[in-house]
């Protein structure tokens, strides 16, 4: 190692790659409509593999959703609180090698994207993919809700704002 060159640790302390390996988004019933590999990383699921996730991952979802601790009376007091809290059941699952983060949609859809763990910023890129799906999916004429995604313009839009994600 020449005097110059940092330690291997450091290389891979400052190695900040932005990797997005793969989006998949669940509507309300728990069935796959849409899921999209971005970036190679992750072992290589079939279909079938695919639909079991989504399923578990809605139905993992909705249990940990109610599992949500009921709010604290003030104290002293027997009123409930006036602001509702809404729980939102399993937001992220992370291991060594990839994070999957849920963003779940009023309406019940969720979008699930696995990353790379060191990845910034997830919930900000989530509300802009939300936002290209509202844009060029919901405004579709000619998409049917809860079907499955098949919009060019929305395939587009996601690679573009991916490449650049991956560029900054």
């Amino acid at each position: 190692m020449s005097p110059s060159s940092p330690p291997p640790i450091w290389k891979h302390v400052f190695n900040f790659t932005r990797v997005v390996f793969a989006l998949l988004v669940v509507n309300k019933a728990g069935g796959l409509i849409y899921n999209r590999e971005f970036s190679a990383g992750l072992n290589k699921l079939n279909s079938n593999d695919l639909l079991i996730l989504a399923g578990t991952f809605h139905g993992v979802h909705a249990i940990t959703r109610s599992l949500s601790p009921l709010p604290r009376p003030p104290y002293g007091s027997f009123a409930p609180t006036d602001v509702p809290v809404r729980p939102t059941g399993l937001e992220v699952l992370e291991s060594t090698h990839f994070r999957l983060t849920c963003f779940q949609t009023a309406t019940g859809v969720k979008f699930l994207l696995l990353t790379d763990p060191p990845q910034p910023n997830i919930d900000v890129m989530l509300r802009r993919i939300y936002e290209l799906y509202a844009d060029y999916v919901m405004k579709n004429p000619f998409y049917t809700v809860e079907m499955p995604i098949r919009c060019e313009k929305f395939d587009r839009g996601l690679d573009g704002y991916l490449r650049v994600i991956a560029r900054a």
